[in-house]
């Protein structure tokens, strides 16, 4: 990964992060679909990076993609995309453009004017009622 606004040493990722989510956000795996605890959150928030606070996403772009992880149409805050060739496939892997941290990944057949949808994991997300991202 490049240099970030926030970086830590790997060390230090450990000691903040429980050990599912040091796996998603700085080794880029996977949860569980369905598993997310974010996965049907619909109250009105901001969606931020669990590893640095950024806020990332808004519940007004969020919607039911029925794929399993948290969808969002928009992203409305760094995101960074890059592209990943991991599992012989081609994607657009998503990243926290502050920390770094794997999000998940966005795909080109969203339902909404944007034709996206960024598909995240509950790991790499936290949700904040008290403040809205749009």
């Amino acid at each position: 990964m490049g240099d970030f606004p926030v970086t830590k040493t790997d060390q230090e990722w450990k000691v903040q992060l429980s050990p599912e989510r040091y796996a998603v956000l700085r080794q880029a795996a996977t949860e569980p679909a369905f598993t997310g605890e974010l996965l049907h959150m619909e109250d009105d928030g901001s969606f931020t990076c669990a590893g640095c606070g950024a806020v990332l996403f808004s519940s007004t772009s969020k919607f039911n993609s029925g794929c399993g992880w948290p969808s969002f149409d928009r992203a409305d805050g760094p995101v960074i995309e890059q592209r990943d060739r991991s599992f012989g496939m081609v994607r657009t892997e998503i990243l926290c453009g502050e920390c770094g941290g794997h999000l998940g990944h966005v795909f080109p057949d969203g339902p909404t004017d944007t034709g996206l949808r960024y598909c995240v994991n509950s790991l790499s997300i936290e949700f904040d009622p008290a403040s809205d991202a749009s």
